[in-house]
């Protein structure tokens, strides 16, 4: 861009921009004239994807900030028009809004509401931050139409976010949100109500008590083992983070009011935007959780939590026989409550006639190889809890008789309640807590069972790979380095041959062996590309959906021989080892 394009769009911003906040960032930097960072937020248009806006906040096109926020929720509110008319000719149409801790995260959530409001959508706002997983459960809840979730979940703190749901209360998936993203880009003008006028109207009601009670009995209500729970509850330590976000309100309210004991690292208690104690506020890092381990380790817990900013994540640690907290990962944890929900079910005789879970097409193979042994089938979907979301609905209706239990993927996402349609960290956080009491009632830790799956289903393991690339020149380096992919997918990774490829985004099969041979790909269209090597291991590409940035994904299983985990455990690790290699050559480190 030149000077005077990036100057003619900087003016245009000005002129829609009613916080002063915001103009006032532009406004100086065209006064220093900073052309390199005002070229970055003026490039192009903060992308309205199929999930909503993820951004860095600030002044310009490019950057999450009211006007931005009120454009989307403009487009939104075109979409409801047209696809409900006669409920909205009815004055019919609602809403809900939720927002997290992110600087910004109130007053885009006003924002949202007054725009909602100013086209005669009746919206809900809860009264402070709310988890994710709530205004899922609000949605449906209350019947509405749609719903806003004002979050960037666990990206550093100068982002946020707007992801969009439907009256599923999952997040869009098409064709709604290719339909809210054109209406988005048409947008011309912007009608909104003030917030007391709307206030004063009925427009905008304000909800709290009366959705926070009916969720926390609704988790309660999905735990198996009640009674074993009121008998040995205090037998058990629970050290907390929800690392300056929303999980604090609602895991210590449920968790609590079951009689365990629950110790909240205090310095990440309460809500802060700037998370001032992490670098990330990503139950993933394990840096994030460094304060709840010091705790943890001090007071001896069993069990340290972490939920991320919106609490749709949960992440974990647990002690080993020496009193060192291992970190166990989403694949991990996923696997286990799998396994424990599969397990209560049978013990209890609640089992369905054809029980089901849902995994992503980059969660480990294991949670199959244990939902199949308790004669349960794993669904796979896209990366996303949209897509688990989806199939989760449509098992409902679509005849095949299938009853979805759980629905898990790699990131730390959790699902166990068909009330919710998104994954849920509280919830996650409470099945956690019982699912550790009973292993113990049986002289067993979290890392006993594991081990005890592993030695049954081989030893698992994954790695992901990631690389970002900012600036305007980051989405066609990323674009380059899948079309290299697919025009010369790699003959081995790791020294391991491939011997089929997924192109998700051209839906076939590929054979390098048999050139010309293909087969259909039963899965919407995505940028992802999967690399099956002749041993088991799967290698997955794809750019982040949220971030400037290409991930990889490696799983990989060994059998376990005599027991001897460590032999298959060192096996596996090598392999992954040489294929991150290969990665990198490609992408640098």
């Amino acid at each position: 861009m030149d000077k005077e394009e990036i100057k003619k769009k900087a003016h245009r911003y000005l002129q829609e921009e009613q916080d002063s906040r915001f103009r006032q960032e532009v406004e100086d930097l065209l006064k220093r004239e900073d052309w390199k960072e005002l070229e970055d937020r003026f490039y192009r248009d903060l992308e309205f994807g199929t999930g909503g806006l993820r951004g860095i906040i600030g002044g310009g096109f490019n950057r999450m900030n009211s006007y931005v926020v009120k454009r989307a929720t403009q487009g939104l509110a075109n979409y409801l028009i047209k696809t409900f008319p006669e409920k909205h000719r009815a004055g019919k149409l609602s809403a809900v809004i939720a927002y997290d801790s992110r600087r910004y995260s109130k007053e885009f959530a006003e924002a949202t509401a007054c725009v909602l409001a100013g086209n005669a959508i009746k919206t809900y706002v809860f009264s402070s931050l709310r988890p994710t997983p709530e205004l899922s459960f609000a949605i449906r809840t209350l019947h509405c139409d749609t719903g806003v979730v004002i979050t960037a979940s666990h990206n550093p703190p100068q982002y946020n976010g707007y992801k969009a749901y439907w009256n599923d209360g999952a997040q869009v998936i098409p064709p709604h949100d290719v339909g809210i993203i054109n209406e988005v880009n048409q947008v011309t003008t912007i009608r909104e109500l003030d917030k007391d006028e709307a206030l004063s109207q009925g427009l905008i009601s304000i909800i709290d008590k009366e959705i926070d009670e009916p969720y926390q009995d609704m988790i309660r209500r999905h735990l198996f083992r009640p009674q074993l729970i009121k008998e040995k509850a205090r037998e058990v330590k629970i050290v907390y983070t929800p690392l300056h976000g929303t999980g604090a309100l609602h895991v210590e309210a449920v968790l609590g009011s079951l009689g365990l004991q629950v110790i909240t690292v205090p310095e990440q208690r309460e809500p802060d935007g700037n998370f001032p104690t992490v670098a990330y506020p990503n139950p993933e890092e394990a840096a994030a959780l460094t304060m709840a381990l010091e705790l943890g380790k001090k007071v001896k817990a069993d069990v340290v939590m972490a939920t991320d900013p919106d609490a749709d994540r949960l992440g974990i640690a647990v002690p080993d026989k020496n009193g060192s907290f291992v970190l166990v990962t989403g694949n991990q944890l996923g696997t286990l409550l799998a396994d424990y929900i599969f397990l209560s079910l049978k013990e209890l005789g609640k089992m369905p006639p054809k029980p089901a879970m849902i995994n992503s097409i980059v969660t480990t193979g294991m949670q199959k190889r244990v939902a199949e042994s308790y004669g349960a089938v794993c669904f796979e979907c896209l990366t996303g809890f949209k897509w688990i979301a989806d199939i989760w609905r449509k098992t409902e209706t679509d005849g095949q008789g299938y009853t979805v239990v759980f629905g898990t993927e790699e990131s730390y996402g959790y699902l166990i309640e068909p009330e919710v349609r998104d994954k849920d960290g509280v919830s996650a956080a409470a099945l956690t807590a019982e699912m550790t009491l009973y292993w113990r009632s049986k002289g067993k830790s979290l890392l006993d069972r594991l081990q005890e799956l592993y030695r049954e289903h081989g030893y698992w393991q994954e790695i992901g790979i990631s690389k970002y690339f900012e600036g305007p020149q980051g989405p066609a380096i990323m674009a380059g380095i899948m079309a290299e992919y697919r025009k010369n997918p790699p003959q081995t990774l790791g020294g391991i041959r491939v011997s089929k490829v997924r192109d998700i985004q051209e839906s076939v099969w590929k054979y390098p062996d048999q050139p010309g041979k293909t087969d259909p790909v039963d899965l919407p269209k995505s940028n992802v590309l999967q690399f099956f090597l002749e041993d088991g291991t799967i290698v997955s590409a794809r750019p982040s959906g949220t971030e400037p940035k290409i991930k990889f994904y490696a799983s990989c299983c060994a059998p376990v021989e005599n027991g001897n985990l460590e032999a298959a455990r060192v096996t596996v690790t090598t392999k992954l080892a040489a294929i991150e290699a290969d990665i990198r050559k490609v992408i640098g480190n």
